[in-house]
């Protein structure tokens, strides 16, 4: 069972009447001047022995002729990288109670900031014996609620998700974490599991999960209405990754319960998909395993056959990931999608040219490469294209079998990439490297799992993104 996380939201109509909120008014450099003249002169005074100017996260609690605090200033600065995400370093501080959103400048967007606060106060507490509850943000726009609930609540399933240790979380917890999502929303959900994967043909999602004491296995979710154009969202989902026989080193397995984060994010994708109602016939495809060591663990050397018939010679056991997947793409291309989309924490290589926060995207199509892009930068959830660099193939060559599955040395992340892409067909499709994980913590992002380019990816299929000409 999932950890649930207290809601950090509740709707105007049904604030408590004798509730008042504190006012939240977010203030930036540019706008400071203009604001603080509308303060009283002891409150003008208050500011500016504190310094308070509206630089990126300043925060002050003003008080009235009174001395209560029914006021709360927030400083956004001027990064626009950020911008709207730093309310969640206030949500984060701010005491358990109700708040409103005063005044903000016009090119703050509510919205934004109403989901950087409720990212803020996002708490992983399952484990510990003192819990508390988040500040609560009272939401005026009837027109933005569930979306904003939604992304929150998404975002707190993946990183609950990935959070949570693979003792709690192995492949039979990530299937019922699957179903229960599935049930939210009436969703059918099917598994494909342990032995019966040979039987139905996914040879190479069991030959890396067979040495795990919990069976690997596909789990599939359909909704939606099946005239809609039908969107396939795949996730990789290696609940605990040793390396294989390939072993990690000690600090290399620290945080390899992370790497389920594909699975993660696409179950948090397709939460927002069905919270929103989005004119998609969704297809959600987790190919789920651990990654262990024993006597019939597969080897370097062995070849695997996959179910699109191509055959793979393992080079290297620590790169599972893409194995899974290549089964999971096949499957998802059995259906005709109008486009696929897949997440994976796959390769240190992205992270190496790319750092934690920006998950590297590859597609083969040009056509959505940049409204994905610009619809990141526009919700704060950046996205950064990379190549599918053809003359890279040649790394993957074997001379015993059609491909390897681990490129060498050289340019990681875009040889795994072309590897997935054996295994798409021609189907249009898009594929992300994500990290899953936040290595310190920042405005809006607490230390430890998280979720990126999902809300980059939602803002597009909801702006009509699936109605794209793919034929290039």
């Amino acid at each position: 069972m999932t950890h649930t996380t207290p809601q950090p939201f509740i709707r105007r109509q049904d604030l408590p009447s004798e509730v008042v909120p504190v006012l939240i008014d977010v203030v930036t450099p540019g706008s400071w001047t203009r604001y603080a003249s509308s303060l009283t002169q002891a409150q003008q005074v208050f500011a500016g022995e504190r310094k308070f100017t509206g630089e990126g996260g300043q925060r002050l609690r003003l008080p009235e002729a009174d001395g209560r605090v029914k006021r709360v200033l927030m400083g956004l600065g001027d990064d626009a990288t950020v911008a709207e995400m730093r309310l969640g370093s206030l949500s984060a501080a701010l005491p358990t109670g109700y708040y409103s959103f005063g005044q903000m400048p016009a090119q703050v967007s509510p919205r934004l900031a109403a989901i950087g606060w409720g990212l803020g106060t996002y708490r992983f507490d399952r484990y510990l014996s003192e819990k508390s509850d988040p500040a609560v943000l009272v939401l005026d726009d009837a027109a933005t609620e569930t979306e904003i609930m939604s992304s929150v609540a998404a975002t707190a399933l993946c990183r609950d998700l990935i959070n949570t240790p693979a003792s709690d979380m192995g492949p039979v917890a990530l299937e019922q974490a699957a179903r229960e999502l599935a049930k939210q929303y009436d969703a059918n959900v099917s598994a494909v599991v342990g032995e019966d994967l040979l039987e139905q043909n996914y040879p190479m999602i069991h030959a890396v999960g067979r040495a795990a004491h919990e069976a690997p296995r596909l789990v599939e979710i359909e909704w939606g209405d099946p005239s809609h154009p039908r969107l396939a969202v795949i996730g990789k989902g290696i609940t605990f990754d040793t390396g294989g026989v390939n072993m990690k080193s000690a600090s290399g397995a620290r945080i390899m319960k992370k790497d389920m984060g594909g699975a993660a994010h696409a179950l948090a994708l397709s939460h927002m998909i069905m919270a929103n109602k989005l004119p998609i016939r969704l297809h959600c495809l987790l190919a789920i395993a651990e990654n262990a060591v024993s006597s019939n663990a597969y080897r370097p050397g062995d070849i695997l056959d996959s179910r699109i018939g191509l055959t793979v010679e393992i080079d290297n056991t620590d790169a599972e990931g893409r194995l899974v997947l290549g089964d999971a793409l096949t499957k998802a291309t059995e259906d005709s999608p109008a486009f696929m989309i897949d997440f994976a924490t796959l390769t240190g290589a992205a992270r190496v040219a790319l750092g934690p926060h920006l998950p590297p995207m590859f597609c083969n199509r040009s056509a959505p490469i940049e409204a994905v892009s610009s619809h990141g930068m526009a919700q704060l959830d950046p996205v950064w294209n990379l190549p599918l660099w053809q003359p890279y193939n040649s790394m993957l060559n074997s001379p015993i079998a059609s491909l390897k599955n681990s490129g060498g040395g050289f340019a990681g992340s875009v040889t795994a990439a072309l590897f997935l892409e054996r295994f798409v067909k021609n189907t249009p499709w898009m594929h992300f490297d994500t990290y899953g994980w936040n290595p310190t913590a920042r405005p809006a992002h607490p230390k430890g799992g998280d979720m990126y380019g999902v809300r980059a990816v939602y803002a597009w299929l909801k702006s009509g993104g699936l109605n794209t000409r793919f034929t290039e």
